[in-house]
């Protein structure tokens, strides 16, 4: 069962305006790099559903911010089919996430009160996913379907839509700075930030500063002061 409301989580990645992404098999290190983006600044982060035993190391480290009662907002990632939903929701996810849209997760996250981010990559596949209740639709994957030039062409007959472009974002002030002044409500960043050998070697620290500078760069471009 989630521990935070669907709003809370909206709320708060749009706030925030980063969601990174990560897939770990041993739970240990997972939290370690959670937490690094949480020092950083990033209350919310990805699981992904990408390796063995993802749902038993998803769970585990669920567990153990519950019980720590960390502010962590965990979510799970790569969904791509109802049964895998309903499982990870079991487990505490608090937001699903996946690389295309599908109805039967929508069905089952808005019974249940959960956020769902589903990829899209045309607008109809955005207009279908909004009817279906989706407050936010990742752009997947962004760089290939259009970049940055692809967000600011929807939001001209679609200024109400909030995208989430992931894939083709970097931790660079040019690309944050392109997406976000092209409309994109949220980034979402993978390997570019959270990458295997980082988690191998440990480096949490380096987590942590590009967190915290690509949140600075979020903050410069939505208060206008970006050149």
């Amino acid at each position: 069962m989630s521990r935070f409301t669907r709003l809370e989580v909206l709320n708060e990645v749009l706030r925030i305006g980063l969601l990174p992404l990560f897939y770990e098999r041993q739970t240990e290190i997972a939290r370690k790099a959670v937490d690094a983006c949480l020092v950083g600044g990033a209350r919310l982060v990805e699981f992904t559903n990408r390796g063995d035993f993802a749902v038993r190391v998803f769970s585990e480290l669920a567990e153990r911010l519950e019980q720590e009662k960390s502010p962590v907002i965990l979510g799970a990632g790569t969904i791509d089919d109802a049964p895998s939903a309903a499982q990870y929701i079991a487990n505490g996810a608090n937001f699903i996430v996946g690389p295309t849209f599908n109805p039967e997760i929508a069905r089952l996250c808005n019974r249940r009160k959960i956020a769902y981010f589903p990829g899209c990559a045309t607008v109809t596949e955005i207009a279908i996913a909004e009817e279906w209740g989706v407050e936010i639709c990742k752009i997947f994957p962004g760089q290939e379907v259009g970049g940055p030039n692809f967000i600011k062409a929807v939001h001209g007959p679609r200024p109400w839509s909030r995208l989430m472009p992931t894939g083709g974002v970097s931790p660079t002030q040019e690309s944050i700075t392109a997406w976000i002044k092209a409309g994109a409500a949220v980034v979402g960043l993978g390997s570019n930030l959270i990458s295997t050998a980082r988690l191998q070697n440990g480096d949490y620290t380096e987590i942590t500063l590009d967190v915290q500078q690509v949140l600075s760069w979020i903050d410069i471009v939505r208060s206008g002061t970006s050149p």
